[in-house]
């Protein structure tokens, strides 16, 4: 007898009934994330979800290695089941997930790099895709959100991270990964930050001098969930998501260039994750700063889970994949 149940993971040829001929052409599940291998589920033509993988790591400033992060979360994916118990559905089959290779930046860096991720985001958004994107280092996040800035102003951001990424420049540069937030400020965008616990004393500053910037240190949430309404106000209508990798606590992912203690913890990020994502319209998410450990996947796993619950999220509120 056949068995649906599969061990480790999912399986899509389990999933269909047997015995039976196979008709339909299968991509290479394994080039996909969650290793979806129905067509019209991971076709560019059929999805309502795009993802972008952005191995751009230039400025990390303490362990590097983040540009392995983008294909190991991607990797993990294979490994997160298809159903989520708490939403009690299958969302990749609700969207359909078209994974894209990686994007190659050759001797591109800082503004350049930027240019690039912009142009290659404003291409999916101008097919009308939902954008997810994995990234190396923070500093892909200004390419992103400048691209769904250009269609919208109004669009605000809501940032989980250990770090305000505030400073002017850092070592010289504006677009190193500790800047940019500061790139995304000059754009006069609202921005809410969640689970910073480690800036410098002129971010500390601008943030007290800028109404615009809302930030929420990780000693002040504790157990309450009272922060969560006041980002909810905040934000405008429209948010783009952006999650660093050390925003969450390195007792659940390690795995990242500066482990600062005192971070965000699972249900804590979703709780605010469900909030944001069913009483906002969320335009798109990345996932940044992995900086993969050899000989251990949880960071990466979580990632991929914590991606997979974020896209299940925003398919509870119709307005996210309206167009």
């Amino acid at each position: 007898m056949w068995d649906n149940r599969v061990s480790g993971r999912q399986n899509a040829f389990a999933r269909l009934p047997l015995p039976q001929k196979y008709t339909m052409k299968f991509y290479d599940s394994e080039k996909n994330f969650l290793g979806i291998t129905e067509e019209d589920l991971q076709a560019y033509e059929t999805s309502k979800v795009v993802l972008q993988l952005l191995p751009y790591e230039h400025t990390s400033s303490y362990l590097s290695g983040s540009d392995k992060g983008p294909k190991a979360i991607l990797n993990a994916s294979h490994f997160v089941e298809f159903y989520d118990e708490e939403l009690d559905q299958e969302t990749y089959s609700k969207l359909g997930i078209a994974t894209q290779k990686e994007l190659k930046f050759g001797d591109r860096v800082d503004a350049d790099a930027v240019e690039l991720i912009r142009q290659n985001t404003r291409k999916h958004l101008d097919n009308g895709k939902f954008v997810m994107s994995f990234g190396a280092e923070h500093t892909v996040t200004y390419g992103l959100f400048k691209a769904f800035h250009e269609l919208n102003p109004n669009v605000s951001i809501l940032q989980i991270d250990a770090h305000s990424d505030l400073r002017i420049a850092y070592q010289g540069n504006p677009y190193s990964h500790a800047s940019v937030m500061a790139r995304i400020h000059e754009l006069n965008v609202q921005i809410a930050q969640v689970g910073i616990r480690a800036q410098c004393i002129e971010e500390s500053q601008l943030i007290k001098a800028n109404p615009n910037i809302q930030t929420h240190y990780a000693h002040q949430l504790k157990d309450s969930g009272e922060y969560i309404n006041r980002i909810l106000e905040h934000l405008t209508d429209e948010v783009y998501i952006t999650i660093d990798a050390d925003g969450l606590d390195p007792s659940i992912v390690p795995a990242v260039g500066t482990a600062e203690p005192g971070g965000m913890l699972w249900y804590q990020t979703l709780d605010l994750l469900h909030a944001v994502c069913t009483r906002k319209k969320i335009v798109g998410f990345d996932i940044v700063e992995c900086a993969p450990i050899k000989g251990q996947i949880r960071s990466e796993y979580l990632l991929a889970q914590l991606a997979y619950k974020v896209l299940g999220y925003c398919s509870l509120n119709p307005v996210n994949f309206a167009g």
